[in-house]
């Protein structure tokens, strides 16, 4: 009834819908923007029916998943008055980090606060991390990359925001899932941009979740005029705009080198202490206005002990479209940006071209090029057997990249210009370290 009620209120032309609000009592329109029944979309903001566990809801970036997240909260703790009980005392508000828990989940346009009425409205000790109502209930903030905070607590509720890209999340969710003790119903809700990562995978396929789908399209009217249209544009068949606007959850491509749990689970800050550092280049055959883009990648590698055990980070992705003098001037930006020690180039279609584009550019750098002998797969094959055995760290999320990497089979499809590069850096600096020990005074 409440929701055939808001849909019927939404699509009334604007005359009717004017004379209904003006029948309606000042405090009565007061209460109108906190009666969520009103406003909820029924795809994807309103609770599912039934005896679940676990709540997921999958959107699109701006799909309202932040706003179903505060207002699942506001119904578990908040009884028929202020001061009545509602069926949850503890609830764990779950975030990537303390800020992100604060800045989104409590104090965010879409949070707890903004979305709770003024008398029950919770008091937000800062310095505690802690939300507590006029009613006694209480939410704690915590951060899954510290997870281990989450060891003893306990709570009859818990929501978890952006879970797919928290750094720690097997092991955040299941520390999590300890703490889910008290009362008679805990339950949880999980509002996240979808990933192909594992433990999102598994927790939709565990008995007891409920799923709800949502692309930011739905919620377009409370977005600024023509930012759908800009990203579509944009990124209209690719895989970010499956993941990111469509709310879908891509999966990895089947034979694929690479795969999401394979660059999650090693993403890590890069050391100060860097061995070398190089910029790969992966120009492009032609220069027009069709043309690929040039890859551009910065690694680095920390070269100590035996060179089975060096680690190598994926520092920057500045690939880039243009004209031979733009990415040449890119290339050399890159160079000075990350203090690289050689840029290496490919040279196969562009020959003596690239070396003397950079001359031209950066007239003394230091510069390797190196020729495809093998087929891409045959190239790529050890560079990703390298993120297998955890020898390589992504120090950021490189999102046009690591598409690149989990959909290349190597049977045909779009030149992976960035994912070449990548290859390059890693060949040159682990596979390939011939000249290592004339560098950084080894």
């Amino acid at each position: 009834m409440q929701k055939s009620k808001a849909a019927s209120i939404a699509s009334l032309p604007l005359e009717q819908r004017n004379a209904l609000l003006d029948n309606l009592s000042e405090d009565a329109l007061a209460a109108m923007p906190y009666l969520w029944d009103l406003w909820a979309h029924p795809l994807h903001q309103t609770a599912p029916d039934g005896d679940w566990v676990t709540w997921v809801i999958l959107g699109g970036r701006g799909a309202g998943k932040t706003r179903a997240g505060a207002e699942w909260v506001r119904s578990r703790v908040e009884g028929a008055t202020p001061d009545a009980p509602g069926r949850c005392r503890r609830i764990a508000l779950v975030g990537e980090t303390l800020d992100q828990a604060r800045t989104v989940m409590v104090e965010g346009d879409s949070g707890i606060l903004a979305a709770s009425p003024p008398d029950r409205r919770p008091e937000f000790l800062s310095s505690r991390g802690l939300l507590r109502w006029p009613n006694g209930a209480e939410a704690q903030i915590y951060s899954a990359t510290n997870y281990e905070a989450l060891r003893g607590p306990q709570f009859d509720g818990a929501w978890s925001d952006e879970l797919a890209k928290w750094r720690y999340a097997r092991e955040a969710w299941d520390m999590l899932q300890f703490t889910l003790r008290l009362g008679d119903d805990p339950r949880q809700i999980v509002t996240t941009t979808p990933r192909d990562v594992s433990v999102l995978r598994d927790i939709l396929a565990t008995g007891g979740t409920v799923v709800s789908k949502a692309g930011t399209d739905v919620n377009s009217a409370n977005l600024a005029p023509g930012f759908l249209d800009r990203l579509r544009a944009r990124y209209a068949g690719t895989q970010l705009a499956r993941q990111e606007l469509d709310g879908l959850l891509v999966e990895g491509r089947e034979g694929a080198l690479w795969t999401r749990d394979m660059i999650d689970g090693h993403r890590a800050e890069a050391p100060d202490d860097m061995t070398r550092i190089v910029i790969a280049v992966d120009p492009p055959m032609t220069s027009n206005k069709g043309s690929d883009e040039c890859g551009i990648i910065a690694a680095g590698v920390r070269a100590t002990g035996p060179m089975q055990d060096w680690q190598a980070w994926v520092l920057g992705d500045r690939s880039t479209r243009g004209s031979p003098q733009h990415w040449a001037e890119a290339a050399a930006a890159a160079y000075e940006e990350f203090s690289a020690d050689r840029l290496v180039a490919e040279v196969n279609q562009g020959g003596d071209l690239v070396e003397i584009m950079m001359r031209q550019v950066a007239p003394n750098i230091a510069y390797r090029k190196v020729y495809a002998h093998k087929g891409k797969r045959t190239r790529a094959e050890p560079v990703a057997a390298l993120y297998e055995q955890g020898r390589v760290h992504h120090a950021g999320v490189f999102e046009t990249l690591e598409d690149q990497l989990c959909d290349f089979t190597g049977k045909g499809g779009t030149s992976p210009d960035r994912l070449d590069a990548l290859v390059w850096a890693l060949t040159d600096l682990i596979l390939d370290a011939r000249d290592l020990p004339r560098v950084r005074g080894l």
